[in-house]
């Protein structure tokens, strides 16, 4: 099954590219109903780099829902004639434990590109399949993805390249 987002950010395209690649703004656009702590040695890096990265994912701040591996790589496609490049962010990680463990796969997405008046096309993509739960999991995947998007407007006219 699929999630998709797409909107226009209040910020230059560097400063979301930067964004996107914080774990501390995956916890500020998760925070209240998740936050993610690093199972690295040395905690979370300030921008994520390339290749596995384990962590914990906690509901509420306080109750534990499971590990999983963030698998994180970068590409940036040229653009076209008068289209802007795109820069993407994948995972390909998987849970390890708890709930998150149930996708057998797991695609997640988030493109860049410059869009009118010095603003951000954001585009987010999650694919995912659970056997016979995949259905039964869309809606929450779907409603998180809906709280991070509201996170993500609401952070984005902050963020600086």
């Amino acid at each position: 099954m699929r999630v998709l987002l797409k909107m226009t950010l209040d910020c230059e395209p560097d400063a979301a590219w930067r964004a996107i690649r914080r774990p501390s703004v995956l916890n500020e656009v998760s925070s209240p109903l998740s936050r993610f702590v690093s199972l690295e040695e040395d905690g979370f890096p300030e921008l994520w780099p390339e290749g596995p990265h384990p962590v914990r994912m906690l509901a509420a701040n306080s109750l534990v829902v499971g590990d999983q591996v963030i698998d994180v790589s970068y590409i940036v496609k040229p653009g076209r004639g008068d289209e802007p490049r795109v820069r993407i962010m994948r995972d390909f990680g998987h849970g390890i434990s708890g709930p998150l463990a149930i996708p057998t796969r797991w695609e997640h997405s988030m493109a860049i590109s410059a869009a009118p008046g010095n603003k951000t096309l954001y585009r987010d993509q999650l694919v995912f399949e659970a056997g016979l739960l995949t259905p039964v999991l869309w809606p929450a995947y779907w409603s998180f993805w809906q709280w991070r998007a509201s996170g993500i407007r609401r952070l984005a006219p902050t963020w600086r390249a």
